[in-house]
This record gives structure tokens, sequence and C-alpha cells, in this order.
């Protein structure tokens, strides 16, 4: 029975995402996987979530197992907000948080709640891919703005705001992941985030601010938020306990002026009610007892080397006229290419070879980046990331030979 009669058109927006996709590759068979955002295993701190699990259903379990706020579990939430403020993140008066089922359900929210279709938003380009897929499903236009070493490059977006303006347009919100970027690696200059505020003021636009990363910082590096800067309250704040304690618990949230969060609260009641109570109380005593502290300085001990290695890997297999920045922080880097190398056509063939990559097309507003290439560095062993960039080595200098 063909079942397409049944759909909605409106679904013709949902497309399947390149990376889910090739984590199916990963798990049927064995390759080299440079593909997702997965934290490295060894850093999951499974002794103490086990006991914290055991002790919160058999202390709290009349609570825990139960239904909770839309909003978030209240103790949660206090704790959470005391975390982000010691961690340099300032908490306005005027703001509230709302707890969502990881970042990505955030980004849904925003999706859901703030654009109108053809309503302009502007992301960095290339940007989080899964916040494009978000976005998409309300059609808007979107604007991609060119990235450099120090992020957005705000003079290229200023530009274009005044010719909407000219053009009796106005943009709506900028998404941007101005700390340890994915997937490019990137980290925006104080002077750029200084910019991008002044341009907020000015043409009257909010920032999503997407913050996943910023804990884990290997260098010397500005890690001042967008939110800590904000005198306006233009912005909205998104982070996650994925990467700094565990993908699995799909504790996520959203900080930021409380209209806005009362809004975002409404849309979640019809999503899912709410995130997981067991999951938030979990995470409340994992933030109380120092876990989430010492996860992280574990993890950026882990990356660092990673990091590092690929570093070197690269710079010894890729060939001229290749160029990545140096992630001060993250788990992801981005290779741009000779041009006229092709990464996804050259994709069965390095998996063929035995290493899987995200081709970094799906990455950009208007697709332009065929020459690109995200390459994680939390998940493969340092062997691993060695091997899979001297593979990925030797198939773009065939490639180059053939152009």
């Amino acid at each position: 029975m063909d079942y397409s009669r049944f759909i909605a058109k409106a679904s013709e927006v949902f497309k399947a995402s390149e990376i889910r996709e090739l984590l199916k590759v990963v798990e049927a068979r064995k390759v080299i996987s440079f593909a997702g955002g997965y934290p490295d295993p060894q850093t999951f701190p499974r002794e103490s979530l086990a006991r914290i699990a055991y002790e919160v259903i058999l202390n709290y379990g009349d609570k825990a197992l139960q239904y909770s706020p839309t909003k978030g579990v209240t103790a949660f939430r206090e704790t959470l907000v005391r975390y982000l403020k010691s961690n340099g993140v300032k908490v306005d008066s005027e703001d509230d948080i709302i707890i969502t089922t990881g970042s990505q359900q955030g980004l849904d929210l925003v999706s859901r709640t703030l654009i109108d279709p053809e309503d302009y938003i502007v992301t960095e380009n290339p940007t989080y891919l899964a916040a494009l897929t978000a976005f998409r499903t309300a059609r808007p236009n979107i604007i991609g703005i060119p990235i450099d070493g120090k992020g957005m490059k705000t003079e290229v977006l200023e530009e274009r705001l005044k010719e909407l303006k000219s053009l009796g347009k106005r943009v709506k919100f900028v998404y941007t992941i101005p700390i340890a970027h994915n997937p490019a690696g990137t980290t925006m200059s104080p002077d750029r985030k200084k910019h991008l505020l002044e341009l907020a003021s000015e043409y009257d636009f909010i920032v999503i601010e997407d913050d996943p990363y910023s804990f884990f910082v290997y260098d010397e590096a500005d890690v001042t938020r967008l939110k800590t800067l904000d005198q306006e309250g233009r912005v909205i704040y998104m982070s996650t306990l994925s990467k700094i304690l565990s993908p699995g618990l799909r504790v996520g949230w959203i900080l930021g002026p409380r209209q806005l969060v009362d809004v975002f609260e409404r849309a979640k009641q019809s999503m899912d009610l709410h995130t997981s109570t067991l999951s938030q109380y979990i995470a409340k005593e994992a933030l109380e007892r120092g876990v989430v502290g010492e996860t992280i300085d574990k993890a950026k001990r882990v990356y660092r080397v990673k990091r590092d290695a690929m570093l070197s890997a690269l710079s010894e297999n890729m060939v001229e006229n290749s160029w990545w920045a140096k992630p001060v922080g993250g788990l992801f880097l981005m290779v741009w290419l000779p041009p006229g190398i092709d990464t996804k056509a050259m994709l069965p063939e390095a998996v063929d070879e035995g290493v899987v990559y995200v081709p970094g097309a799906s990455f950009f507003v208007d697709e332009s980046g065929k020459n690109t290439m995200r390459l994680n560095f939390s998940y493969p062993s340092v062997d691993e990331i060695k091997t899979g960039v001297g593979i990925l080595g030797r198939l773009v200098k065939k490639k180059v030979g053939k152009t």
C-alpha cells in the first residue's frame, strides 16, 4: 500500500539528516568515525551516575518518577541558574529558564515560536546543520554570513543589514555559535561580539546564542558569552548537558527574557509536556555533587590530546591549499579542500577505505561548501585519528592529481 497520499505536504521540509544517516553506516560496519558529535564514552561518569540514579529513585521517587512542570523541575532550574552564574553567564532579574529535551528541542521551539514564513533570519555560513533543519520547517529566508578564524564576519553582516533595510526588510534574529563553533571550530573575537550586539541594537533584532562547547576550551581564549555582554535583553542563551555530562539524559535549556520563555513553555506543552523528570533530578544531583565539573575536567584533558593529534595528522597528510582553523575548544573542526574536490562524491570511497566524515555542503545555507568536510575528534581514539586522517589525505591527493 502506498501511504504517500496520507502524508501532509508540510512534511516535505523534513529531510533526512546526513549525520544521522552516516551514523547508520558507523553502526553497520567497522569504520573510523569522524562523523557524529559523540563524546568519548571514557568520559562518562558511570559509577557516579549509577549511584545518583539509585539514590534519586530511592529518596525522591515520588517526585522523580512523576510528571513535572513543563518549564522544568523547580529545584533543578534553581540549581542550574546558580551553576550558570558561577561559570560567568549573566542572569538578569527579568530572565527565566526552561528545560528542554536536549538543545535540539530548544532550536525547534525557537523555530515554532519566533519565525513566520518569509521572515529573514541570519546564521553563520557554515552553521550547525540541525539548526538549519529546525529553522527551515518554518520556511524563513535564511541569510548566511561567512566566517574566518575570528568567527562571523560582522562587517559583512552589517552590509547585508543595510541592504535589507533599504528594501524595507528587517532581520528577526541572528543565530550564532560564538565559542568553539560547530562545524568550523572557530571562536568569535571580542571585537566582533561587541559589534554584533551593537548591530542588534541598531537594527532591532535578537540574538540566539547556542553554547554547547564553551566548557571545553583547551587554549587561552576569550569565552565571554554574548548573554553576559548583553545590556538590552536581546540575547537568548541555549545550552545542554549532552557534551558535559551525557547526551543520553537529553537535558538542555533556554535562558532568556521571561516573556519569551512563557511562549516557549506554551509551545513545549504540545510537544512532550515536559522533559524527563528523572533526568532532571539526576542532572540536579550531578551539578550539586560536582560530577559535572569533574566530567568537564576529564573530558578537556582527553579531548585536548585528540585535537592536537588531529591537527598534527592534518598538517602531515593534507595537500597544499587546504585550510582549517585550530579550534580553541569544542569537538570539531572543518577542513576546506582545494576547489574542485567534492567531499560528498568522495565519501563512498572513504567509507570503502574504512573512514567516515560529514560532507560540509549541508552545513552551508547555500550548500556552497562542496569542498569542505567536518571532522569530529572527540570520539575516535588517537590511533584512529592518525589512521583515518592518513586515509583521507591519500584520497584527497588522488583527487588533486586528477583535477
